[in-house]
């Protein structure tokens, strides 16, 4: 079962084709897709879109690393999760995403830290996996994980971290999974080809982060859930499997981490 672990198909990327958009996801066989619902004004129209493809979209709702400023009051923002997550059981399936990101420079890296670790908490607390996500902050990254998160059902949303570091996440616990995206489809992604080599089958997601991060040969392009089977495809390159091996296997984690049917 192909499952898109990730996208964001409630961004107005999609505003005139989003009904076209995941039929062709489901036409090339994908069978559910989580979608990130990172924006509190749009978490709207993210449960407005899960609730019209029941038991084909998912949702994880929380607040992106670099959007906690424009949330306006994110104390107030983490207070309607909690609200929505209650009114909606078995739609909103995890957190996130959440995480660090030092690349952009718009929220300092304390005041990341800060709700980083709220949403943490708050996914205690509510009972769902986390959607990580980390930019140019591993080592602060998994310094709060071994601090607050092992054990805990985790999704490494596009890992963009080396071997060595997809390593030290599995160890946080049994339930830790890389997802890995578009790049390890480029030609000179080697350090993504060898995470792609080295992580183990049963530890893997796959997504597409759509409409970004297009898989090759469509780089430049917008990108979209269909998409995600160049992903696996090239994912079954590396470690010299089917990509029906690869399929089933990474759609069965997601089924196991966000527990959708």
């Amino acid at each position: 079962m192909l499952i898109d672990a990730h996208a964001h198909l409630d961004l107005e990327d999609y505003a005139e084709d989003r009904a076209e958009t995941i039929e062709r996801a489901r036409q090339v066989g994908v069978a559910r897709i989580l979608n990130v619902g990172v924006d509190p004004p749009r978490w709207n129209s993210s449960l407005e879109l899960a609730r019209r493809y029941p038991g084909f979209i998912y949702l994880a709702l929380g607040l992106h690393p670099t959007d906690i400023l424009r949330a306006g009051d994110p104390d107030a923002a983490l207070d309607r999760l909690i609200t929505i997550v209650k009114e909606n059981p078995g739609l909103v399936v995890a957190l996130g995403e959440t995480g660090l990101d030092y690349y952009h420079e718009d929220v300092p890296p304390e005041t990341q830290k800060v709700y980083f670790e709220k949403q943490i908490d708050l996914a205690a607390r509510l009972g769902l996996p986390l959607v990580i996500h980390c930019r140019d902050a591993m080592p602060d990254l998994l310094e709060i994980l071994k601090r607050k998160a092992t054990n805990r059902k985790i999704m490494m949303h596009c890992f963009t971290g080396t071997p060595a570091e997809a390593a030290e996440c599995i160890a946080l616990g049994p339930e830790v999974f890389i997802s890995i995206a578009g790049p390890v489809t480029f030609t000179k992604a080697f350090e993504r080809h060898e995470v792609a080599r080295v992580v183990p089958l049963e530890r893997m997601l796959v997504e597409t982060d759509c409409p970004f991060l297009t898989p090759h040969p469509f780089r430049g392009k917008r990108n979209e859930p269909a998409r995600v089977r160049l992903v696996a495809e090239k994912i079954a390159e590396l470690k010299g499997i089917s990509y029906e091996d690869v399929a089933e296997q990474t759609g069965e984690n997601v089924r196991r981490l966000f527990g959708i049917v």
